[in-house]
């Protein structure tokens, strides 16, 4: 199973990115940090700077087809910068238009919102996103996780870190049926 982590230069929650990519790890996986500039991501522990992350690969060179799903993490900044890269977007876009998995927590979603890939499902988020998704056609529901089956491709959605274990069950009971 090789699943991309799609995370701005700057901006990650540093927990919604290593606790996922942990999971992913632990069960047999690659994780592959995509990013839109190479080198190192800035993470953050809210507003207050964390660790750096290598890049393994530069969004404009990356193919969602040579992953079995992606992971968002969320985070204020980074999917705010996210949604302002074309690249990133189409990125996005594209596993769903090949019905691979999509994973998203937190802030994340509004890069959702972005590739226009939320109306008609049903998802979660960080509570400020609700109007955003709404808007953009899909169902808001408060719950920590999410999964929703819709057509050929399933998204996993959560709400916040405190929701990141059952996030990791889901993305890997989720993504796992995909590298069968």
């Amino acid at each position: 199973m090789r699943v991309a982590f799609l995370a701005a230069p700057e901006g990650v929650e540093q927990i919604e990115l290593t606790e996922p990519l942990k999971a992913v790890s632990e069960a047999g996986g690659t994780p592959v940090l995509v990013s839109t500039e190479p080198g190192r991501i800035q993470a953050f522990h809210h507003l207050d700077k964390a660790d750096t992350f290598p890049v393994d690969e530069v969004v404009g060179d990356a193919t969602a087809g040579a992953f079995d799903g992606l992971v968002l993490p969320g985070g204020l900044a980074n999917p705010d910068a996210l949604r302002l890269d074309d690249r990133a977007v189409s990125f996005v876009r594209d596993f769903f238009d090949l019905g691979l998995p999509v994973a998203a927590i937190c802030h994340a979603p509004w890069m959702l919102v972005e590739a226009d890939v939320v109306s008609g499902r049903v998802l979660t988020s960080w509570p400020s996103l609700r109007t955003d998704i709404r808007n953009a056609g899909g169902t808001w529901v408060d719950e920590q996780v999410k999964i929703c089956d819709h057509g050929l491709n399933a998204l996993v959605t959560s709400r916040k870190p405190g929701d990141l274990r059952a996030f990791g069950a889901a993305l890997l009971e989720v993504f796992s049926r995909q590298s069968v």
